[in-house]
């Protein structure tokens, strides 16, 4: 099952603060906008997203269709059809993609520790 690219989003209490700190760490921001509350920084592959004030706890992020840098893939596996092969599997979600429409989308699932993994297709 290819998931698509990975990276980690944290729920940060001061998005200025985490990112000198991830800045230190030799993260860049490449995404986002700091008024809005949220940032994409990278650090080669690595990829961080800080959100201040959107969501309670840290979320492992697979975007289908995307390469480590954001850029679409020419051949992908639908989150739709990642969540069919996941449900037929038994997985519950917390949240599900709508069947009946193509393009982007996404789901939530959270694994037997209580940690959120979001997959969210932009394309």
């Amino acid at each position: 099952m290819d998931l698509g690219a990975f990276s980690i989003s944290l729920a940060v209490k001061d998005i200025q603060a985490s990112r000198s700190f991830y800045d230190k760490l030799g993260f860049v921001a490449v995404m986002g906008d700091p008024s809005q509350n949220w940032l994409i920084l990278k650090n080669g592959q690595h990829v961080i997203g800080l959100f201040q004030g959107m969501f309670e706890r840290n979320i492992l992020t697979f975007n289908p269709g995307w390469d480590q840098g954001a850029a679409k893939l020419p051949a992908f596996t639908d989150v739709r059809d990642l969540q069919r092969q996941l449900m037929a599997q038994g997985v519950t979600f917390q949240s599900a993609a709508d069947e009946t429409t193509t393009g982007p989308a996404s789901f939530l699932i959270v694994d037997p520790d209580g940690n959120p993994i979001l997959v969210d297709q932009h394309v």
